[in-house]
């Protein structure tokens, strides 16, 4: 299980560095075509959701990495899925459904990280 762990918060660390680094990098009008919902928001929070996905990201991986605070690692994937929250209600409310069921699993791995660094496979 502890193997299993790794490889989903690798993977929601590439996922949501990559989706972060976006955010942080572009402009609000290139993100448009991509995200429609920065139609909505101000680029200030577009923003500011790209560092928290970062952040999130690094979190993921590093403690476990160094065997530094790593109860930072089930507090990285709780914060994700508390981003996923809002995510589905957003994409919900643009009636963007593809989206919101991959923002459901993406939900779900961040919780199932959260569950397993927290309870039985602590880093």
């Amino acid at each position: 299980m502890n193997v299993f762990l790794w490889i989903l918060q690798v993977l929601l660390a590439g996922l949501f560095a990559g989706a972060g680094l976006t955010k942080l990098t572009q402009p609000k009008e290139k993100l448009l075509d991509r995200m429609s919902w920065v139609r909505n928001v101000p680029p200030s929070q577009v923003k500011a959701l790209g560092a928290a996905e970062v952040l999130a990201a690094v979190g993921l991986v590093l403690p476990g990495l160094t065997g530094i605070a790593t109860v930072l690692t089930p507090l990285a994937a709780v914060g994700l899925a508390i981003v996923m929250v809002g995510a589905i209600v957003v994409h919900l409310r643009a009636k963007e459904h593809p989206v919101t069921a991959m923002t459901v699993v993406l939900l779900i791995l961040s919780a199932v990280v959260a569950w397993g660094r927290f309870g039985p496979y602590p880093l």
